[in-house]
């Protein structure tokens, strides 16, 4: 059965959610979210919004603004910012009668072949009537190419720490591990495998296959078995901006919709 977001990590970017939210190993302004240890290879000044409405309903709906900061100076044929990326991100999720905000700062370094990250969140629970609660939860991530170029692992520990939101029934933020792989057999494939663990949950295996028609046009496809939703979605690239459209459909709640705009400064 579908899940609404919730106050685990979620889905960031329609790119992300195009794949079936397979996206451990991606590297790209939304790594803020999907997997900290991605800012270690953005290597331009990146700022990204973001909106999802699930299941035609307001009361999921979300949005996210997101911007992700090289430090030290990038050469154009540098993989990697000088002294890594630091990564700011701000969501919400919900409506008057239950909202989430959530206030993140991350920072990612890439060294060699191996990246690896750190996340702050301040998370804030809202209820009419009862008023709202606050947790910080920490986050570690890391990815590791095993192939240059072709075979990527990546991994992501939410909130390590088990932040606790009330103390009757012990209340926590969910603790989440994701792990997986992505293998791009050329320059306009990839295919995504994973694997999400809430740890009062069951398994979530996850699938999503992007594909470069040309320089402009991404289409993607997706699938996760635990929400037992099937995704699809594309993407643009004009200029410094990419616009990203993903749908969901599950069959018992039906349609959920997600679109991205994101811009990059120029290498300097």
């Amino acid at each position: 059965m579908a899940q609404a977001q919730g106050n685990g990590p979620g889905v960031r970017g329609a790119r992300a959610a195009g794949l079936g939210n397979a996206s451990v190993t991606l590297t790209d302004v939304w790594s803020i979210g999907n997997n900290v240890a991605g800012l270690g290879q953005v290597t331009q000044k990146s700022i990204g919004f973001y909106a999802a409405n699930q299941f035609v309903m307001s009361a999921l709906s979300s949005a996210a603004l997101a911007v992700a900061l090289p430090i030290g100076a990038v050469a154009e044929t540098d993989t990697k910012a000088k002294n890594g990326v630091v990564g700011l991100e701000a969501q919400r999720f919900g409506d008057k009668r239950y909202a989430e905000q959530r206030l993140g700062a991350g920072y990612g370094y890439r060294g060699g072949q191996v990246s690896v990250g750190v996340r702050a969140d301040l998370l804030q629970l809202s209820m009419e009537g009862l008023g709202s609660r606050r947790a910080v939860a920490l986050s570690l991530g890391g990815q590791a190419e095993i192939v240059p170029r072709r075979l990527v692992f990546g991994a992501y520990l939410y909130n390590l720490n088990q932040a606790k939101l009330a103390h009757y029934e012990e209340e926590r933020v969910p603790t989440v591990l994701k792990a997986g792989f992505s293998y791009r057999p050329g320059k306009k494939l990839m295919l995504n495998v994973e694997t999400e663990k809430d740890v009062e949950q069951d398994a979530d295996f996850k699938a999503g296959l992007e594909y470069q028609v040309t320089e402009a046009l991404h289409l993607r496809a997706g699938f996760s078995s635990l929400t037992e939703q099937t995704t699809a979605g594309l993407g643009f690239l004009t200029g410094r901006f990419r616009i990203d459209y993903a749908a969901a459909w599950q069959t018992a709640l039906g349609l959920s919709q997600y679109v991205g705009v994101s811009f990059q400064t120029a290498v300097k």
